[in-house]
């Protein structure tokens, strides 16, 4: 086997915000940013043309972490607010005035700002389950490698993985994928009516047939191995047009997804992207152990998003 040559992150990193240089520069509302990770992150992305970050919380604690840790805010435009919730609040009314296109967690907690996207009275849902997708960049892998969702639904039924998968989809198509190739996973690659999982990757396959999930090749169950090996899939005698190339992981449930995300970052190198969807905007939603470079590279999946619901609307 050919040991792959594994490039730094900061040069993926690189080559990934290349993708949105010479596009307009996407207004993002970045939600109660008061610690140095929450604030470098934006400012960094912004530095580098990929958004143009409004912080939203308190000013005087934003300068007094931008003064501590060296961040230099430049011109960014701050908007005064007391305390998480009044920021998740004016927040959503700068996605409501159309002088943001997308939301970026900041330092709060997760449900803070979540439970402000799924509420009804802020008008940000769609029809479509929210899920979320970790878009991963793994040196031993020849293509991004879109994981959902491990972040947002615990144990998804049947009907919520359909949405997961089509959300995905939707991503997929906006990073430049017409017809990406979906691997639903378990941990065998037959049928087995003890394994829920596999009973639900199959039919899942089954509604793609029936054109109730769209824009994509559906395949499963798949194990992991054979999802990206083709050499796997041979040995087993898997005939499959996902086998070995699959550019979307979809999981059994959240605790699978998030030991798969975290081993490929930690332990394969991999620069890691994270974005909610289904929601009228992207939602950037970055764990508070996120370095800034996972924030800018999250900042550019959220910003080609953000293009591809402006060419959507035109």
């Amino acid at each position: 086997m050919t040991i792959p040559v594994i490039t730094s992150k900061e040069e993926r990193l690189e080559r990934l915000v290349a993708r949105v240089k010479g596009q307009p520069v996407i207004p993002v509302a970045v939600v109660y940013p008061c610690d140095k990770e929450s604030l470098r992150g934006p400012s960094m992305a912004a530095q580098a043309g990929v958004i143009n970050p409004i912080l939203v919380g308190p000013e005087k604690k934003i300068r007094a972490v931008a003064a501590e840790f060296g961040i230099d805010l430049g011109t960014l435009r701050i908007v005064d607010c007391p305390d998480e919730h009044a920021a998740c609040a004016e927040a959503i009314a700068l996605i409501h005035a159309g002088e943001a296109e997308a939301l970026m967690k900041g330092s709060l907690h997760t449900d803070e700002l979540m439970g402000a996207v799924v509420s009804r009275a802020n008008n940000l849902r769609t029809p479509r389950r929210i899920s979320h997708v970790f878009v991963m960049d793994v040196p031993t892998y020849p293509k991004p490698m879109l994981i959902t969702d491990a972040a947002v639904n615990i144990a998804p039924t049947l009907e919520e993985k359909a949405d997961i998968a089509q959300n995905a989809i939707y991503l997929a198509h906006a990073l430049g994928v017409p017809e990406p190739k979906v691997a639903i996973l378990a941990a065998v690659e037959t049928v087995n009516p003890k394994m829920p999982s596999t009973l639900e990757a199959a039919a899942l396959c089954k509604m793609a047939d029936r054109g109730q999930i769209k824009g994509g090749v559906l395949d499963g169950p798949l194990a992991f191995d054979n999802a990206v090996s083709t050499e796997a899939a041979r040995i087993k005698g898997i005939k499959s047009p996902v086998a070995g190339q699959a550019d979307i992981f979809l999981v059994p449930d959240l605790e699978a997804g998030n030991m798969l995300f975290k081993q490929l970052e930690y332990l394969s190198f991999a620069l890691t992207a994270g974005v909610v969807l289904g929601a009228k905007v992207p939602v950037i939603l970055t764990s508070r152990a996120d370095t800034a470079e996972t924030r800018v590279a999250s900042c550019v999946v959220a910003a080609l998003l953000a293009h591809a619901n402006r060419k959507k609307g035109a």
